[in-house]
């Protein structure tokens, strides 16, 4: 713990492919700062490239409540294809969502949308993301499946290349347990979840199967997951540090 009483987390995680073509061939990369602040906001900075045609590069800062994951605010820049695609700013109040960005197909776009209840989580397509997102799920309910009726993301697009701007869907958590893994950045001890039901949720296309592995304490670190379908891709933790 720093001076200022903020824990910072930072890592690497490693995208591969698991198409027989390509086992195991490396195919993107992420770097990502994970800073809890005393004020109980954690403030994710990720950098990620993918580095399959057209290639992605993406940079993101997002205020995340500490216990549940709820944005607070966030912004997200694009390279796709090696040009600027988009770059946009989001602020999420008790009852309206309010999002400024440009982007090379729309131009410029100023959004705000009335909300009934608070937004449970903003999808900005960082993997390391996917571990936080799953701080929504009940584990006093123990193992089984929970649905998340509506969250917003910042591009309906798997790789998360196009926008941003806001886009709402749902989907749902499964939760399978506790196990040990293994991964490049060590051994911890683990909750497995899978995300589901994404064809209901608003996609233009569903997402294949996707199980998901992170750190069995309140910080849900990414360990590692892995697309099936026509993606099958794998993501792991391979460098950790916690400062």
């Amino acid at each position: 713990m720093r001076g200022t009483g903020c824990r910072t987390l930072r890592g690497k995680l490693i995208y591969t492919s698991r198409k027989p073509e390509r086992m195991n061939e490396e195919r993107g990369r992420e770097y990502f700062t994970l800073t809890q602040q005393p004020d109980g906001v954690d403030l994710l900075l990720a950098h990620c490239e993918i580095d399959d045609e057209p290639a992605v590069i993406r940079d993101i800062c997002q205020a995340l409540d500490h216990r549940t994951s709820a944005p607070r605010d966030c912004s997200v820049r694009l390279t796709v294809g090696n040009q600027f695609e988009g770059s946009g700013w989001f602020h999420f109040a008790d009852d309206r969502l309010i999002g400024e960005s440009f982007n090379r197909t729309a131009g410029r776009i100023s959004e705000q949308i009335e909300i009934e209840k608070p937004i449970a989580w903003m999808q900005c397509h960082p993997i390391v993301g996917d571990a936080l997102l799953m701080k929504i799920y009940d584990l006093s309910q123990g193992p089984g499946k929970q649905h998340v009726p509506e969250v917003m993301l910042s591009s309906p697009d798997h790789r998360g290349a196009s926008g941003p701007q806001f886009f709402r869907m749902s989907f749902s958590i499964v939760y399978l347990g506790e196990e040990d893994v293994e991964v490049a950045a060590g051994h911890f001890r683990a909750r497995h979840f899978q995300v589901t039901d994404t064809a209901e949720g608003g996609l233009p296309e569903e997402h294949p199967p996707y199980d998901l592995w992170c750190t069995a304490d309140e910080d849900y670190i990414f360990l590692k997951a892995g697309a099936a379908g026509y993606m099958q891709t794998h993501y792991e933790l391979v460098e950790l540090v916690i400062e």
